[in-house]
């Protein structure tokens, strides 16, 4: 009888990706688990130690180190790999450092007859999901970012702090770049299907107070935040790499804000940023098109020309835009 083993790779193994390792293997998402890092030390600690939690977990997930010649049959390939930026850095700063070490290992990946799906999490995650595209040569339905899912899911926690809802009966995205360009799209935020704007608007007395701008603002600021108290942020990204690569391995067609290869939609071509799309067992199947209202539509511009002006420093010449 033929059997589908389900293999995930992960490739760093510092605090995100040890993260992601530790809350796949607690849902049981997949059947093998392997784990690269250019610190082998440390990548055999982590299997080690991850191997040791399968007593209490309801599946039993195979966790080992492996070489790239290794991800061959692998379903998913998750890269974390990159360092996180310094004090008074964004995360465009890491640009360079990440650049070069996705050109040193995609071609190693690519050489082992890998034809998955390649998830990226590493900074700046729009330019570097780009960039293993254009290196890898595979279809775009084959390599997408985390995007802007973490951010699209601290608004829906922080409004449902202030709307006293669980935050997964909120719907909605912020789009763009995972950085400081990024934007909410408020016209197509909902509550248990009604229109936050509509509610805030009837219920002025109760919610007249709330800064959406300004909501936007902690949105992007709050990662440094963490940073600055802990170093780092792990967690939210980590849960954020099991929720897509579940989405991706049960084919469960969710539509998650991701950082997609755009082809026409909101009128970009030959480039990534974070739109929401619905992700199958192939990886993208489609990016779903809001109607952005023109204000929306500007700050998507703006941020797709930020994202182009610092792919440019990596050898993506920015292309002029078309008179039509």
């Amino acid at each position: 009888m033929q059997q589908n083993i389900r293999k995930v790779a992960i490739i760093g193994t510092g605090l995100v990706g040890s993260s992601a390792a530790y809350s796949i293997l607690n849902q049981g998402i997949c059947d093998e688990l392997l784990m690269i890092d250019i610190n082998t030390e440390r990548a055999v600690g982590e299997c080690l130690d991850l191997s040791h939690c399968i007593d209490f977990t309801n599946s039993r997930t195979k966790v080992h180190t492996a070489t790239y010649q290794e991800l061959g049959d692998v379903d998913i390939v998750v890269i974390t790999a990159g360092p996180p930026p310094k004090p008074g850095q964004t995360r465009l700063d890491t640009i360079g450092i990440g650049a070069k070490i996705m050109a040193d290992i995609i071609p190693q990946i690519m050489a082992s007859g890998f034809n998955g799906i390649f998830l990226i999490a590493s900074n700046p995650v729009d330019i570097m999901t780009y960039h293993v595209w254009k290196l890898s040569g595979l279809p775009r339905n084959q390599v997408i970012g985390t995007g802007t899912s973490l951010d699209s899911s601290r608004l829906k926690t922080y409004l449902s702090e202030i709307l006293d809802v669980d935050p997964r009966s909120i719907y909605g995205y912020t789009m763009g770049e995972h950085g400081d360009s990024q934007f909410a799209a408020w016209s197509h935020v909902t509550v248990g299907g009604k229109p936050l704007l509509q509610i805030i608007e009837e219920q002025k007395d109760k919610l007249g107070h709330i800064d959406l701008d300004q909501m936007v603002e902690d949105v992007k600021k709050v990662g440094f935040e963490i940073l600055k108290r802990k170093g780092t942020t792990y967690y939210g990204i980590g849960n954020a790499i099991a929720f897509i690569t579940k989405s991706i391995l049960n084919d469960d067609h969710k539509i998650i804000a991701l950082s997609c290869v755009l082809d026409g939609e909101y009128g970009e071509t030959d480039l990534c940023t974070g739109v929401p799309a619905i992700i199958t067992r192939q990886g993208l199947k489609e990016v779903v098109e809001l109607h952005l209202t023109e204000a929306e539509q500007e700050k998507f511009a703006h941020s797709t020309n930020v994202l182009r002006d610092y792919m440019a420093s990596i050898g993506y010449e920015k292309k002029a835009l078309e008179l039509v």
